[in-house]
């Protein structure tokens, strides 16, 4: 399972991070690319105990969900937090930036030090968090053939 730990998965999705553009055609859902962007970086921010992310609990038991998540594909236009749905447009560029600081910010963390609780799942392991963060950003990245 790819972690945004691992260097070599880090270096390939920020050159597919770096690769999306303003026109990159959509592959599903709603979101435009700057929504896109927007969405990943509240979720970074979360993992790092930032942002203003909500509680939201699933009512699939978190050690159930958190396998889901790790070891199944994800649905195209899944739900989510509904604190992390984009309702504006932003600045492409600048979400790019901040999700290149974010990444950065990230992978700077111990991954097995201590890690901020969850809004979703409560405490959680620096491997967990960097195993979803990666999966996160795939999911997206792909949903604008990057």
């Amino acid at each position: 399972m790819p972690m945004l730990h691992d260097p070599a998965v880090r270096r390939s999705l920020e050159a597919r991070l770096d690769a999306i553009r303003a026109d990159s055609p959509r592959a599903w859902g709603s979101m435009t690319v700057d929504q896109m962007l927007w969405h990943v970086n509240q979720f970074l921010a979360a993992s790092l105990g930032e942002g203003s992310l909500a509680s939201h609990k699933s009512p699939i038991p978190a050690p159930i969900m958190k396998f889901f998540l790790l070891y199944m594909p994800w649905p195209k236009s899944a739900p989510t937090n509904k604190s992390a749905v984009a309702r504006e447009q932003y600045d492409l560029e600048a979400e790019r930036a901040r999700c290149k600081e974010l990444i950065a910010r990230f992978v700077a963390r111990p991954i097995d030090g201590e890690w901020p609780v969850d809004p979703s799942f409560g405490p959680v392991r620096g491997k967990f968090a960097s195993k979803v963060q990666a999966k996160h950003l795939d999911h997206h990245f792909r949903q604008f053939n990057a």
